[in-house]
């Protein structure tokens, strides 16, 4: 016999309760890099990064070019702050570039 709910639960809550009865690490709200990284980032900058992945409290960034992942070096910082601000708490201390497959039709479907 299923077990009656008093009130209904947000689909988070379950979703974060599973994953942590799972063992699973994950941060969802480091998730959330992927989904904001245009807003955050600006539309020039997200036609020609793309986050790779997390580890730890490191971002590893594809860059299309060698220019602007030289230019990225010199906003590194106000990315990271930008990043953290968004998300609502430090999700990155650093982040690293290299050049890689950059998809500049995310967006569009």
């Amino acid at each position: 016999m299923r077990k009656k709910m008093d009130e209904p639960v947000h689909i988070g809550t379950i979703l974060q309760q599973a994953i942590e009865a799972s063992k699973i690490d994950v941060d969802l709200k480091a998730c959330r890099l992927w989904q904001q990284w245009k807003d955050v980032v600006g539309p020039a900058v997200a036609q020609n990064t793309r986050p790779e992945a997390i580890k730890g409290k490191l971002l590893l960034v594809n860059v299309s070019s060698a220019p602007w992942m030289q230019q990225l070096q010199f906003l590194k910082s106000e990315l990271i702050g930008k990043l953290n601000e968004t998300i609502g708490k430090e999700v990155v201390r650093d982040i690293r570039f290299r050049i890689g497959p950059v998809d500049e039709h995310q967006d569009q479907t």
